[in-house]
C-alpha cells in the first residue's frame, strides 16, 4: 500500500497541487480488487468538483504497471496489483523480513513498565494472572520498539491488610506457616476488623508496630511478642515473595525490580511532608490530605492521624523511587479501572511538586476477569478464583480436548483468551473456548503454525523459473495479509494494544486455512514459489505470538 499512497501523493501534487496523504484500505470482496481509496471524495469540497472528475484525471495520469486503477461509484479507486509485484514484494518481505518490520517507537527510551504488583501476605487470584499477562505483552511491545525496559512490581508488604493477617496469625507457630494459611488468616482478620472494635484497635497499633518492624529489618532484635510478631511478618514475607517468584516463572513472566511499599514509604512520606510546607497538601482533623476540589478530583488523605502514610504517599514515593533508580524517559503503569480516579489525585499532587513525573507517567486501565455466573470476587471475602486454580483448569480442559496435558499449550491458550479484548473494559472467560482447536482461540494459532512447519517440512523442490507462475486468488489474499503486518504492528506499539495482533493473527490464519485447502504446495509444480509464501506466513506468526507471549510447540 505505501507505493500506491507515494505515487498517488505525487500524482495529486503535480494535477492538483495539493498536498494530501492518501488513505489506503483492503479493498471489499465485492470490488475484486486488492487495496481502495476514497482520496478524490476527501479532496472534492477543498477542489469543488465532482469526485468522480477528480478520480478520473488521476487514472489518466496513472502510469505504474505494478497497478491497475480502476474507477468505481462516485468516485472511488481501486487498485489491482500484478502478480510480478506480489511476487516481487513477497521475496524482498521474506528476505528482509526485521528491517520490514521494524519499529523505532521507543528507541533508545528507558521505559519501566509496572504491572501485576500483588500484596505479600495475599494469594493470587484471577485478576493478577490477567494483569501479569497484559503487562508482559505492553512491555515486550516496547522492547520491540527500541525501548530499553525495566519490568517493576510493586506490593504492599506494610499496611493494613498485613496487620489484620497478623493480628488473625498469632497462634500459629511459624514452621506450620503457609501461602494458604496466610490467604485464610486476612479474610479472619479483615472480618475481625470489621465488626469488632477491640480487634480493630488491636489491628491498628500491630499496623503501627509492622512499619518499624519493616523500617528496622529483619536482624532487628526486638522484646517479647514484638519479637515473636517480627518473626512472624518476615517469614510470611519470604513465603510470599518466594509464592510470587514460583508463579512468575510458572506463566513466563520475569521482573527486573520489585518495590516493597516499606521501601518507598519514607521517602512518600518525606515528599508529602514536603509538599505540606509548599501547600500541595494541607492538615485536617490530624491527617494530611490533598484537597482534589480544587482540581475537579476529590479529596484523599495521604498521611494518617497516626502518622502514617496511606496507599496515596506510598505511590508518590514509589514515582520519586523510580524515577531516582532509573530516570525513566516513560513510566507505564498498568493497573484495574477501580484505581483510575484514585491515580488522578496521586499524580496531580505530584504534578504540583515535579510537573515532569506525571508528564512522563502513562496510566493504563483495565477490567475485571468474568467467569461464568458473573459474580463479585474479592480477596477480602475469601471468595476470589486463585490464579494457579485457573492454571490448573485450563491444563485439565486441554486434556479432555486434545488427550493429553501440555502446559505450554495451557499457558497460550489463556494468554490468547485475555489478550484478544481491548484493554479496558471487562472480560468473559470461558475456559473450555480457551482451549478450542477451532474458532478464535490460542490453540487454533499455534495448530495453523505448526500446520504450516509441516508443509514446509515436505518441499523438496529447487527454484524454478516463477514467470510461468500465475498467482490464484488465494495465494494473493494471503501474501497481502502478510504484507499487512508491519502496519498492524506499529499501530499497536504506538497505541499499546496487543488485541490487535492477536486479532490480525486470527484473520490471518483463517486466511492461511483458506489457502492450505485451496492450493497444493509440496509437490507441485512451483511448490518453491509457493513454499516462499507459507515462509513468510510463519516468519509473521512466530513473531507476532512471540510478542503475545506464546510458545510454538513442535507438534500438535
Amino acid at each position: 500500500m505505501n507505493e500506491i499512497a507515494t505515487k498517488l501523493a505525487e500524482i495529486i501534487k503535480r494535477v492538483f497541487d495539493v498536498e494530501i496523504t492518501p488513505e489506503l484500505t483492503v479493498a471489499p470482496e465485492e470490488a475484486k480488487a486488492d487495496y481502495a481509496t476514497n482520496v478524490a471524495m476527501q479532496m472534492a469540497g477543498r477542489l469543488k468538483q465532482n469526485p468522480r472528475e477528480i478520480a478520473t484525471k488521476i487514472v489518466e495520469n496513472w502510469d505504474d504497471e505494478d497497478f491497475e486503477v480502476q474507477i468505481a461509484g462516485p468516485g472511488f479507486l481501486n487498485f489491482i496489483s500484478s502478480d510480478g509485484y506480489w511476487k516481487r514484494v513477497l521475496g524482498d518481505f521474506g528476505t528482509n523480513f526485521s528491517k520490514n518490520i521494524s519499529c523505532d517507537e521507543y528507541f533508545g527510551q528507558k521505559v519501566v513498565c509496572e504491572f501485576s504488583d500483588p500484596n505479600p501476605f495475599k494469594v493470587l487470584h484471577i485478576g493478577h494472572l490477567y494483569t501479569s499477562m497484559v503487562g508482559d505483552a505492553i512491555a515486550r511491545l516496547v522492547k520491540f520498539a527500541g525501548g530499553e525496559v525495566i519490568r517493576a512490581n510493586f506490593g504492599g508488604d506494610v499496611g493494613l491488610h498485613v496487620a489484620k493477617t497478623l493480628w488473625a496469625l498469632g497462634q500459629i507457630k511459624n514452621e506450620d506457616l503457609t501461602i494458604e494459611k496466610i490467604a485464610e488468616c486476612y479474610v479472619k482478620g479483615t472480618q475481625a476488623y470489621e465488626e469488632n472494635e477491640t480487634a480493630q484497635a488491636e489491628i491498628v497499633k500491630l499496623n503501627k508496630l509492622i512499619y518499624q518492624i519493616a523500617e528496622r529489618g529483619e536482624d532487628y532484635e526486638w522484646n517479647g511478642e514484638e519479637q515473636a510478631v517480627a518473626q512472624t511478618y518476615w517469614q510470611g514475607r519470604r513465603l510470599s515473595y518466594q509464592y510470587f517468584e514460583d508463579f512468575y516463572d510458572r506463566i513466563g513472566v520475569k521482573f527486573d525490580k520489585y518495590y516493597p511499599e516499606s521501601t518507598v514509604a519514607k521517602r512518600g512520606l518525606a515528599e508529602v511532608k514536603n509538599g505540606l510546607a509548599k501547600g500541595v497538601y494541607e492538615e485536617s482533623d490530624g491527617a494530611v490530605i490533598f484537597a482534589g476540589e480544587k482540581y475537579d478530583l476529590h479529596t484523599r488523605v495521604f498521611i494518617n492521624k497516626e502518622g502514617l502514610p496511606t496507599y496515596e504517599a506510598k505511590d508518590v514515593g514509589l514515582i520519586y523511587t523510580k524515577w531516582d533508580d532509573y530516570h525513566f524517559d516513560k513510566s507505564i503503569v498498568i493497573t484495574g479501572n477501580d484505581i483510575i480516579e484514585y491515580m488522578k489525585v496521586v499524580l496531580k499532587s505530584v504534578e504540583l511538586m515535579n510537573p515532569e513525573l506525571p508528564a512522563r507517567t502513562l496510566h493504563l486501565t483495565h477490567g475485571n476477569v468474568k467467569l461464568p455466573g458473573g459474580v463479585k470476587m474479592s480477596s477480602r471475602k475469601g471468595n476470589f478464583v486463585k490464579a494457579v486454580e485457573v492454571l490448573d483448569a485450563v491444563n485439565e480442559a486441554l486434556l479432555e480436548e486434545r488427550g493429553e496435558e501440555n502446559e505450554a499449550i495451557a499457558l497460550s491458550a489463556i494468554k490468547y483468551a485475555f489478550l484478544k479484548y481491548k484493554i479496558g473494559g471487562d472480560i468473559d472467560f470461558d475456559i473450555k473456548a480457551s482451549v478450542s482447536m477451532t474458532g478464535n482461540s490460542g490453540p487454533y494459532l499455534l495448530y495453523s503454525a505448526v500446520r504450516a512447519q509441516k508443509v514446509l517440512d515436505k518441499v523438496l523442490a529447487t527454484e524454478v523459473n516463477s514467470d510461468d507462475w500465475v498467482l490464484s486468488e488465494h495465494e494473493k489474499s494471503l501474501i497481502r495479509g502478510v504484507l499487512e503486518y508491519p502496519a498492524v504492528l506499529r499501530e499497536a506499539v504506538k497505541e499499546l494494544t496487543p488485541h490487535k495482533i492477536a486479532g490480525y493473527l486470527y484473520g490471518l490464519a483463517q486466511e492461511f486455512s483458506r489457502f492450505y485447502e485451496n492450493v497444493q504446495v509440496a509437490g507441485s509444480e512451483f511448490e518453491f514459489e509457493r513454499a516462499k509464501i507459507v515462509e513468510a506466513y510463519l516468519m509473521v506468526m512466530k513473531h507476532g505470538l512471540n510478542l503475545l507471549g506464546m510458545e510454538i510447540p513442535e507438534r500438535m
